[in-house]
């Protein structure tokens, strides 16, 4: 006796949730426990010093003494509500311009994008078979052989499966547009002296190195609405009263003093110096590459907040897998 299966396709009612139910009564109690009865806390307003002349001072609120107390603030010298005084670079200071660089009044808004279908999931059919591929790929780690055979049981049910088998799973993984960047490839080989017997097979291997143009990725990162507010376009320096803060990236002596050589170039001030961030960890790609070893490249920029990278935020992207023989020997040959 088989129990009724039930599909997931009563969508929430609450803006911007995306969660399916198998049941009304199911929608109900979900919203219920997240939304509506969802405990929301408001923090209390952060005292800010006062700039104007005051006839005595402030009084302590309840239970804690003033964050003001004993503390004498100039009006010319009043820290923000954090208690960080933030320098910038005096040069390159990040103006606001257009694509072809130029000035922009303060407070210009940025250009409009494209909207895009709330039901488009290019290149998939639809939700469901987006899902499939999530599930398979990211959330299971199903290898390819195991894929095989579930997209052969699939098809022997139902009469057609979501892909013939792995491969196609994974070229439709690799079609996915990154803000329309493609994936591109090219070839290498060892070029270097061999041995006259025994030539290990690494050394007669072609090597495919995948990869997405990284100009383009950090053009993608860069113009993230996201990420607004939550970036420095200038070098700065944080100060918590005599005590250097480091915080950000663009917060190290490094950034300010590359901006320091930048702008010994006049054409340069009002630009926006952005460093690159790149990682490798191999250990990320044993599912999605198969029976081959790939040395995974992630590259982030310097302008984000540490707080942005952290929080997998599309701060940092898969920008290339750089392929690696499995058993690689050192060889010395005397020249």
């Amino acid at each position: 006796m088989f129990r009724r299966f039930r599909v997931r396709n009563i969508p929430c009612t609450w803006p911007n949730c995306t969660s399916l139910f198998k049941s009304i009564s199911g929608r109900t109690q979900h919203i219920n426990a997240v939304h509506v009865h969802a405990p929301h806390i408001v923090p209390p307003p952060i005292p800010l010093p006062s700039l104007s002349p005051s006839p005595g001072p402030l009084p302590p609120s309840p239970g804690s003494p003033s964050p003001l107390a004993d503390m004498f603030v100039d009006e010319e010298e009043a820290l923000p509500p954090n208690g960080l005084m933030i320098e910038t670079h005096p040069l390159l200071t990040g103006d606001i311009c257009d694509a072809l660089g130029n000035p922009l009044p303060d407070g210009s808004p940025p250009p409009a994008r494209p909207a895009r279908a709330a039901n488009d999931y290019t290149p998939y059919e639809s939700r469901v078979h987006f899902e499939i591929v999530d599930f398979l790929f990211r959330k299971a780690k199903v290898s390819g052989g195991n894929t095989d055979e579930l997209m052969q049981l699939w098809g022997a049910f139902s009469e057609r499966a979501p892909f013939a088998d792995h491969k196609e799973l994974h070229e439709s993984i690799d079609s996915i547009s990154l803000a329309d960047i493609p994936w591109q490839a090219f070839e290498v080989t060892y070029t270097g002296p061999r041995p006259e017997h025994d030539v290990p097979a690494w050394m007669e291997a072609v090597y495919t190195v995948w990869y997405r143009d990284p100009r383009d990725v950090l053009h993608a990162q860069l113009g993230n609405a996201d990420f607004a507010g939550e970036m420095d376009h200038s070098p700065k320096r944080m100060y918590h009263g005599a005590e250097r803060v480091y915080k950000d990236f663009m917060s190290g002596d490094w950034a300010w003093q590359q901006a320091d050589t930048i702008a010994q170039d006049p054409t340069t001030h009002g630009a926006t110096f952005c460093p690159i961030v790149l990682g490798s960890d191999k250990t990320t790609v044993s599912v999605a590459t198969g029976q081959n070893e790939y040395y995974p490249l992630y590259l982030s920029n310097g302008l984000v907040h540490n707080t942005v990278r952290h929080a997998q935020r599309n701060a940092v992207s898969l920008v290339a897998f750089l392929a690696i023989p499995k058993s690689v020997y050192l060889v010395f040959y005397p020249v």
